[in-house]
């Protein structure tokens, strides 16, 4: 199986840290939707990263279906799912930090300035910070469950991208559980093997 996208994306790197963590294996290909677009769109057309080229040679994407499948074949993958209700809220939250975040980020970098909406922007940055609060006062010891799972990995996952890429602009010190939990699980190797960093391969080098 083959991963598409860059690990500075959020949901590229759930899942490559995901599919470590389990032990699947897998090619990690980080072609970028923007610099590399005739390349990623030759592989998966309708150029959304994560896609993950299955066993048949078609594209899968959306980093929860990408999830909900290979739990199909990995067991061990199958095992990261959420078991109760504060796990399952973590990750909806987390993702929804992801979501926003992204938004926030598009907002700023990719629109021109006679396109950007000041009012969305500030929509989505609301959105970002309920989310952030929310994940701050969750914030666990050690995991939600008893091992590391998707609602983990996906809090340290939007953590990363939020600090990497929004950090002039919303400070991770305000969340101080939060930032202690996702600077916790970067120290772990499947973390340390998908950094959240541009041109990177999982579990290799520039």
């Amino acid at each position: 199986m083959q991963l598409i996208g860059m690990l500075d994306s959020p949901y590229v790197r759930r899942v490559a840290v995901a599919m470590i963590a389990a032990g699947v294996p897998f090619e990690h290909r980080p072609i970028s939707l923007f610099r590399h677009i005739d390349a990623f769109t030759a592989l998966s057309p309708l150029l959304k990263a994560p896609s993950l080229m299955a066993e048949d040679g078609a594209a899968l994407v959306d980093s929860s279906v990408i999830l909900d499948y290979l739990a199909t074949v990995s067991p061990a993958l199958a095992a990261l799912r959420p078991a109760n209700l504060p796990a399952f809220r973590a990750l909806a939250t987390a993702l929804t930090v992801m979501e926003k975040s992204v938004q926030v980020h598009y907002e700023r970098a990719v629109r021109g300035p006679g396109e950007q909406s000041e009012s969305w922007r500030a929509r989505a940055m609301r959105q970002l910070r309920v989310g952030l609060d929310a994940l701050e006062a969750a914030a666990p010891e050690t995991w939600f469950e008893e091992k590391l799972g998707h609602a983990d990995i996906a809090l340290v996952c939007a953590c990363g991208f939020v600090q990497g890429t929004l950090g002039d602009i919303v400070a991770m010190q305000e969340f101080p559980r939060l930032a202690a939990f996702a600077a916790r699980a970067e120290a772990l190797p499947a973390f340390v093997a998908a950094p959240a960093a541009d041109g990177v391969v999982a579990g290799g080098q520039r």
